[in-house]
Formats: structure tokens, sequence, C-alpha cells
């Protein structure tokens, strides 16, 4: 620390009585940063020293200038960008700024939420022997054909499938690529009996509707919970308990009829434990 007696050698310090200076070291000490980044701060033009000596290129700071260095520490730490800390510093209306910082950090929130719960799904498949967690995605636009049934349990489900596919052939469908076919549940809640289904297959292009089976174009579901099932359908309710309960912890709500998606089945694998179904239900962000 140095006494500001300066003024008679340098005269543009005359016109103005200062306190006590500080050395860039000291300087640095007091505010906890280091020399470096005071040194950028002044290359930045953010916080420049009020005397730089020619002969040996000390730096020198006065006490007023604490204030400043915190408050460029205080929105830099916000994450603020060097060039928005200098409009704020330069006269900027701060409060927009901090009202879109805070925006900014809300969605950067809410994404790590999610990121969070995935993990935790994950993490907590191993318990019910899952293959994968639990997923928010989009489900494009389809062409599908469809046949739609009551029926009294799910095992009649591998009894219509024959059904529809030799149906499909009758009228030179073509299946699309990659293959996507679902059970499509009509009515809410679960049932053991009595179940309404819609079996979808998507296809290149609608036909012309016959008694057995139809065509529609599913729309796009913007946001989609899912999870893949490894195994016998026998313990899908097991995936489908997780799913509903992810929905329910992370802040949605069920908007559409639930999809459950064969991927791998009897007609291409040995083994119940190979098969491999993707359960789909529509959700949408809860708001009261």
């Amino acid at each position: 620390m140095i006494n500001m007696k300066m003024n008679q050698h340098h005269p543009a310090f005359e016109k103005k009585e200062r306190g006590n200076l500080y050395k860039i070291g000291m300087f640095a000490n007091m505010n906890r940063v280091t020399i470096k980044t005071l040194r950028y701060y002044d290359e930045q033009k953010l916080l420049v020293p009020v005397y730089v000596d020619e002969e040996n290129g000390y730096r020198y700071y006065e006490a007023g200038q604490m204030a400043q260095l915190q408050r460029i520490i205080a929105l830099k730490s916000m994450g603020f960008s060097i060039d928005d800390i200098r409009k704020i510093i330069s006269g900027a209306e701060e409060k927009s700024f901090l009202l879109e910082k805070k925006q900014e950090i809300l969605k950067e929130i809410a994404t790590l939420t999610t990121k969070l719960s995935q993990v935790e799904s994950y993490l907590a498949r191993e318990r019910i022997n899952l293959s994968a967690p639990v997923l928010i995605k989009e489900i494009p636009e389809v062409i599908v054909c469809t046949m739609e049934r009551r029926i009294k349990s799910y095992d009649a489900l591998f009894e219509l499938m024959p059904q529809m596919g030799a149906q499909m052939e009758k009228l030179g469908c073509q299946c699309a690529q990659p293959e996507y076919c679902f059970t499509h549940y009509l009515e809410p809640g679960y049932k053991e009996e009595d179940i309404l289904v819609e079996i979808c297959e998507a296809v290149t292009e609608e036909k012309q509707d016959s008694g057995e089976i139809a065509f529609k174009v599913f729309p796009k579901v913007p946001m989609a919970a899912c999870i893949f099932h490894k195994g016998s359908y026998n313990t899908l309710h097991e995936s489908y308990a997780m799913l509903l309960q992810y929905i329910e912890e992370n802040g949605y709500e069920i908007c559409g009829n639930i999809r459950e998606s064969y991927i791998d089945g009897v007609w291409n694998k040995e083994t119940e434990n190979e098969w491999l179904t993707e359960i789909q239900i529509p959700v949408e962000h809860f708001t009261k």
C-alpha cells in the first residue's frame, strides 16, 4: 500500500485527490481473486486500474473499485458472459438481463431434473429386470393398417395378429421400414377381460378398407413416456408400474391411448426371455 502523493509526478491525477492505492497483488488477495484474473478484467475493460506505473508497469487499484469487482464476480458466477457483464456495468438495464438469465436457468433446471429422473430410472431398472430406462420422446406420424376387436383376454392377440397379416397380404400391403407393429388400447384403465383393442401395423400407403381391416393415419405424438420391456408379457405390469410412477413423479399427465409396440417376440425369438416390447404412453406437462 502506498499513500497517494503521486500527483506531483503524474499530472493526470492532479484534478482529483485520491485515497490509498493498492498494488495488484494486495488488491487480489483482499478480494480473493488471482492476479491473472485482474489482468484479464483490465484487458476486457471491465476493471481498469486507476494508475499504472510507467516505469515498472505496476498496476494500482483503489478501495472504491472493490464494489465493482465484486459485482463482476457475482455476475460471472450467475453465468453471464463477459460481453453481457460489460454491457451491464456500462449502464444497460441490469434487471432485464437478470430476468432473462432467470428464465435460462429455469430451463436448465428442468432439463437437468429430467436427466436426473432418467438416471434414477436407469438405476432402478435392476430391481424389476428392465432392459432400459424411461425415456421421453416424440413418436412420428404413421400410416397404419388396423383391426379393431373386443377380445376376451390378451392371449387372443396371438390369434388376431396372423389373421390380420393374411388380410394385409390379400390387399397387397407393404410394411413400412423400420417395422412398427403395436396394440392400441382404446379404453382407459387395465382390464383382465373384455378388452377393446386396435391392432396396428405401419404400412407404406393406405389401401381400400375391407370388412376385416381398415387404414388410417396416426398423427405425430409430440411427447410420449416410453420404456422397453424384455421378457414375457406376463411381467409387463412391472414395466407399467415403473412407467406410471415416472409419469406421476415428474409432472406429466397421460393425454392419449397406450400403445404396446412389439419389436421381438414368438415370431423371431426362441425363448420368452428374448422378447422385446416398448410401452408408449402419450403425455403432456401437468398444469394446474
